[in-house]
């Protein structure tokens, strides 16, 4: 098991959320029928929120009051002896503070806001929402993320270079439907130490889905990166990315001025061909221009682009897969500016692999631009979209409520 994914089966796991008004709950936690009937009608509406074996029987087991934040708090036992606790949607994991609270500081460490800056507007200090934040990282990614969704067919991926303590480590990243479903650090770029890190998002996405498996995934052209997802993925297509290609080709030709907007045109109208025919067709076209115009390091880019010709018309085949990288590309833009931001990465493996989860995690959940919620029918986040369905309008609390049980759904009580 990947080291990553360790925090799929451990005891910390065993809190369920839900989401509730503080009135409402105040009304209900001290009488056990009151709060019995409660938690039946959200297992009804949300049974993705409960443990497997939840339908099969519970017990009120206790109560007792949180010293931290002064509320009533309940646990139930399962007829197999498991034990629960129930968190309402309003108090952070391990009471460490109620979400109106610290919803603010946590949006803002989405533009990378320092932990220092934090502390001098809204107070604490800044290990405290270092803390804070690195603990949406024990939260199952994937898990989190598509609750009622169908896990996507199509994804993307690709590896984040970042510095941890002046070595150079690697995020594989994947990403789907705009949600970041993967980023697990890396020490190395070779196929084993991929095969680890993509690992974590085979085995989050099979605790979702036992059988699931991508039908394409988009990469670039790394050997390393794509052995990797074969091992994981025996079936899988590999679609390298046409993007990438053409970018050599631009680096190498602006300097040609009218030589370089028609190479541009017909590497873009040969990208568009409607089917594989056509396609080959206008990839012969550039050859045989390409040949009779240009020449030198630029020549050689569009033949290498020419000479790949079968790898582009894999993506005919499956329709829906991605061709090239421009969404992963925009997500990791966006971590690029968050780590650089953070001076890069710190301390052990561990606490660098959770925060990359938690950047991961704010990414999907935080709140967009109004104008994009407008133009994304009033979903509110990339994970309100992917999944159709928000469990609160706070956005804290619906990724809380969306991490419940962490995240994961086939919750083992030992640890691996």
């Amino acid at each position: 098991m990947a080291e990553g994914s360790a925090f799929a089966l451990c005891r910390g796991h065993a809190t369920i959320c839900l989401p509730i008004e503080e009135e409402e709950y105040d009304a209900i936690v001290e009488s056990a029928e009151e709060f019995r009937h409660w938690l039946n009608d959200c297992f009804g509406e949300m049974p993705e929120l409960f443990p497997v074996g939840f339908s099969q029987g519970y017990t009120m087991k206790d109560g007792r009051v949180s010293v931290k934040q002064g509320k009533w708090l309940r646990r139930i036992v399962l007829r197999d002896g498991r034990s629960y606790s129930i968190r309402p949607s309003f108090l952070m994991p391990y009471m460490t503070a109620r979400t109106e609270e610290v919803e603010a500081p946590l949006f803002l460490r989405k533009f990378g806001v320092p932990f220092w800056a934090l502390a001098r507007v809204f107070g604490g200090n800044p290990m405290y929402w270092y803390r804070l934040e690195i603990g949406l990282g024990r939260n199952s990614l994937v898990g989190t993320t598509v609750r009622t969704a169908e896990l996507p067919e199509h994804v993307l991926a690709d590896e984040h270079h970042r510095r941890r303590d002046g070595e150079k480590n690697y995020i594989a990243t994947t990403v789907a439907a705009g949600c970041v479903l993967g980023a697990a650090l890396s020490e190395g770029a070779g196929t084993e130490d991929l095969k680890e890190a993509y690992g974590v998002f085979k085995q989050e996405a099979r605790d979702v889905d036992p059988a699931y498996a991508p039908k394409t995934v988009n990469t670039d052209g790394w050997h390393g990166t794509q052995a990797a997802w074969r091992l994981l993925f025996p079936l899988v297509a590999i679609l390298q990315c046409f993007l990438h290609a053409w970018l050599k080709i631009r680096d190498r030709a602006k300097h040609l001025g009218e030589l370089f907007f028609e190479a541009s045109q017909r590497v873009w109208d040969a990208y568009h061909a409607p089917d594989r025919r056509r396609f080959s067709q206008r990839i012969r076209r550039l050859r045989g221009w390409a040949k009779g115009c240009l020449a030198g390091i630029v020549l050689d880019k569009v033949l290498d682009l020419c000479n790949k010709r079968d790898l582009w018309t894999i993506a005919y085949d499956h329709p829906g897969g991605h061709r090239t990288s421009n969404m992963l590309d925009r997500l990791m833009r966006s971590m690029n500016r968050y780590f650089d931001d953070g001076q890069h990465l710190h301390g052990s493996r561990n606490a660098a692999d959770q925060h990359c989860r938690a950047w991961a995690l704010l990414h999907n959940f935080t709140p967009w631009h109004p104008t994009t919620t407008e133009d994304n029918n009033g979903w509110q986040s990339p994970a309100e979209r992917l999944n159709g369905h928000r469990y609160h309008d706070h956005w804290l609390q619906n990724l809380l409520v969306s991490a419940s049980l962490g995240g994961y759904r086939n919750y083992l009580p030992q640890n691996p």
